[in-house]
């Protein structure tokens, strides 16, 4: 019997909504890739009295409340987080959050992994099935989006990454995106998506994206995600101020892009941008771009082509 289980999971780009509309049956939809860091990674063990440590602790705690209530479990348990997926930064961290501890969970107990049920449970994946589908496995994933039925958004394609590609990151560390109810607000308050865009976004994944993923192309995979990014990032703008959310990542991705990336965008409600270079190339392109403004980092990451990772020791951790 395990003592102890930890999980790792990814945090995700969300590299944009197919169908913000549903005119066709099937609303949202996404295109988005894991990646290597930032992850967040929850260790559980069985222990005397619940307990719960780390970053976003008060957040993992309560769900880890609320799946022993649902699955009947009622022993105690030690959770610590021994690293978060910086929150409202557009990069999944509530969803990766939330179904590391149902899987910690479940895993502990030796219970079978539900992970599309537990996050409908704790509130996850109401519009994107990415976060969803990055710890089943990883590459770049496009979800179906969602029907009347209520089940999780079908992955209808699943690409690996290229090995000698890099997305960097470019983080603010001062501003949050919109999340919570504010999100809730924003997406009420929008105007219908235009047919018009969706098709045009969907015409750029399935004969630009996928198959310069195929292909390895990388100026034609960045040219997809430019495209796409550029229609979200229009219909977005009037809530979040702009076609980014923050002004300084803005700056900081044309920089790059003017230096050498390509497929130049923000993942979700930001304030978390991105662009996409060769390996060999992204440290001299972020050299290239110059100095940072304070609070914003950039971080060279390569995309993740697996899911989860789930550990299980016999260590006894009762009573630390």
């Amino acid at each position: 019997m395990s003592n102890s289980v930890t999980i790792k999971v990814p945090a995700r780009l969300h590299l944009g909504f197919l169908d913000l509309s549903g005119d066709a049956a099937r609303r949202f939809g996404s295109l988005g890739l894991p990646l290597s860091g930032p992850e967040t990674i929850v260790t559980l063990a069985r222990a005397h009295e619940n307990s719960a440590e780390g970053p976003d602790a008060a957040r993992a705690g309560e769900h880890l409340k609320r799946l022993c209530r649902h699955l009947g479990i009622h022993t105690g348990h030690r959770l610590v987080v021994e690293q978060a997926i910086p929150p409202h930064a557009g990069l999944g961290s509530g969803t990766q959050i939330a179904i590391a501890v149902a899987a910690a969970l479940r895993t502990l107990h030796k219970m079978p992994l539900d992970t599309a049920a537990d996050a409908i449970l704790l509130g996850r994946g109401e519009r994107s099935g990415i976060g969803i589908a990055s710890f089943e496995s990883g590459g770049v994933i496009v979800d179906a989006g969602k029907d009347d039925s209520g089940r999780q958004p079908p992955v209808v394609a699943r690409l690996p990454f290229p090995d000698d590609w890099r997305a960097i990151l470019i983080l603010d560390h001062n501003q949050n995106g919109i999340h919570g109810a504010e999100e809730i607000d924003a997406f009420r308050a929008l105007p219908p998506f235009p047919a018009a865009s969706a098709g045009e976004i969907c015409r750029h994944v399935l004969m630009g994206v996928m198959p310069a993923l195929v292909e390895r192309d990388l100026p034609a995979f960045g040219a997809g995600i430019t495209a796409i990014q550029s229609l979200i990032g229009a219909y977005f703008a009037s809530a979040q101020g702009g076609i980014f959310t923050s002004k300084r990542v803005e700056d900081v991705a044309n920089r790059l892009a003017t230096a050498g990336a390509t497929g130049i965008g923000q993942s979700s409600w930001g304030p978390t941008g991105f662009v996409f270079a060769p390996a060999a190339q992204a440290e001299a392109i972020v050299r290239k771009a110059g100095s940072l403004p304070p609070g914003i980092e950039t971080r060279i990451v390569r995309g993740r082509n697996s899911g989860a990772e789930i550990h299980a020791t016999a260590l006894n951790l009762v009573g630390s």
